[in-house]
């Protein structure tokens, strides 16, 4: 009887009202050596980048004592676009749990099945039975694998998809990375208080800490995804930090409870033993432990939020790496060194020299000649393309005027994008699925016949490489992904002049 009583009190509970708080610009500007950091170790850790890592890193905001010393964006990655944030999103679901445990909506020890009783299997296991939201929050929810994958084609929904997997191991038992642990966070959020994570975290975390239009991709019921799909920029990503590294205070109100930050960044599930990963170092709730006693929210290819405790620093990346532990490796051997306890002397040479490289960053364009004789013989001329995996119908080529552009057709019809010669040209690209891309474009002729184009989405941490090669009325385009889940190389597409 307690059990249903207490059941009911979860599910009729009300949304409260956040405490109002104003928004603000929280983040001031200082120099690095003012704040004890060496401008050097800066500079070292671009070049290190750019050297180890060419065209990986899309931004970099080092905060320290509170203070923005360092900003830069390689273009067309800039300050105001937003950034998908991939599994970084987890951190900031995290948050919203600690602001409902402490306005009482929920607590750590409830059980999942108890939110859905809709959504539940006639006869669930007693490891399901067992499963809390502590478990859910610390990856040890006992599945054997990530069901990320497995809950999307459930006739009911992707909850009930992760209700009806089988739970290979006693909750609490071991350590499984798991997204769809993090989506039934958001789900759980959802259904106590009848707004999406964005919708409840705009009062208690968003507008206080002034993050502009956030938006989070969600499932087919309006769920937000909760383990990924969160956009906003690299400054709100430092804001993120900033406020965990304050332990939950900001501009001197305790936002979010400071035994829940604690518990959020401290090692809750052990999860290796290699003393050199930075994926060995234990388990919080939705966060890293790193190296040095630091800690992390992190993404795919390279999206990180780095907060230093003992050292009073913030560093928010976005990226789109193959090799994320080589990005840690660089923080570590080149900005870590550099912080100091005390203010430094401030060499102006060496602070402009930093300057001008944090104005002047830029990932790499394609590199060739801007015209061939081929160039004007293309225009006029569509290509149709054989049956595809991205599903393009047709291709024409625009390249012998000065704005020099693709046109490519798909179900969703006509859609055109610019390419710039020596420069990268922005526009937009939408795909059959639904996924848009902000598309900034170079490209230029490798040889008299093969035109070359790499295309960023500046709001993510992909880019891709088209290659094409023509033969008299016939074309081959090749596309090569900088990062992927899967094959970087996508299948050969051929095509004739209709």
């Amino acid at each position: 009887m307690k059990k249903l009583f207490f059941i009911f009190l979860v599910f009729s509970c009300q949304v409260k009202e956040p405490v109002q708080t104003q928004i603000q610009e929280p983040l001031e500007y200082s120099t690095p050596e003012t704040e004890g950091v060496s401008s050097k170790g800066i500079l070292d850790f671009i070049e290190a980048a750019e050297t180890q890592q060419p065209d990986a890193l899309h931004s970099l905001i080092i905060v320290r004592h509170g203070k923005i010393i360092a900003e830069g964006w390689w273009n067309p990655y800039s300050a105001d676009s937003p950034h998908l944030l991939y599994s970084l999103s987890k951190s900031f679901t995290s948050t919203a749990i600690g602001f409902a445990v402490q306005e009482n909506l929920l607590t750590v020890d409830d059980q999942v099945i108890s939110f859905f009783p809709d959504k539940t299997p006639e006869n669930p296991s007693e490891n399901l039975k067992n499963m809390r939201i502590r478990d859910l929050l610390r990856m040890t929810t006992g599945h054997a694998t990530d069901s990320y994958g497995r809950i999307k084609n459930h006739p009911d929904g992707w909850v009930a998809g992760f209700l009806s997997l089988p739970v290979e191991h006693k909750p609490g038992s071991i350590f499984i990375y798991n997204t769809g642990a993090t989506y039934m966070l958001s789900a759980i959020l959802q259904k106590v208080t009848g707004q999406t994570l964005v919708e409840f975290l705009q009062p208690r975390l968003f507008d206080p800490l002034g993050i502009k239009k956030p938006f989070w991709e969600s499932d087919p019921d309006g769920i937000n995804l909760g383990g990924t799909g969160l956009y906003v920029t690299t400054k709100d990503i430092a804001k993120l930090g900033q406020l965990y590294l304050q332990k939950g205070n900001w501009k001197g109100q305790q936002m979010l409870n400071e035994a829940w930050v604690k518990t959020a960044t401290t090692l809750q599930t052990s999860n290796g033993s290699n003393p050199e990963s930075d994926w060995d170092q234990g388990y919080g709730y939705q966060f890293w432990r790193c190296q040095h006693g630091n800690y992390r929210g992190d993404g795919a290819f390279g999206q990180y939020c780095i907060v230093m405790p003992e050292l009073d620093a913030v560093i928010a990346i976005t990226s789109g790496s193959n090799d994320m532990q080589g990005i840690l490796n660089m923080v570590w051997d080149n900005v870590l060194p550099a912080l100091k306890d005390e203010a430094l002397p401030i060499d102006e040479a060496l602070l402009n020299t930093l300057k001008a490289r944090l104005e002047n960053l830029a990932l790499s364009k394609i590199s060739g000649e801007e015209k061939t004789s081929l160039a004007d013989e293309l225009a006029g001329k569509k290509f149709k393309i054989e049956s595809n995996n991205l599903g393009v119908e047709a291709i024409s080529f625009d390249l012998g005027n000065e704005n020099k552009q693709l046109t490519i057709w798909n179900e969703l019809g006509e859609q055109h994008i610019p390419v710039g010669h020596n420069t990268m040209l922005k526009g937009a690209f939408s795909f059959p699925n639904q996924v848009s891309w902000a598309t900034a474009a170079s490209g230029a002729w490798i040889s008299d016949t093969n035109y070359k184009v790499k295309i960023y989405n500046c709001e993510s941490p992909h880019a891709m490489t088209f290659d094409f090669k023509f033969d008299g009325n016939s074309l081959t385009w090749d596309s090569e992904s900088n990062v992927s889940f899967g094959s970087s190389k996508m299948p050969q597409m051929k095509g004739k002049v209709e």
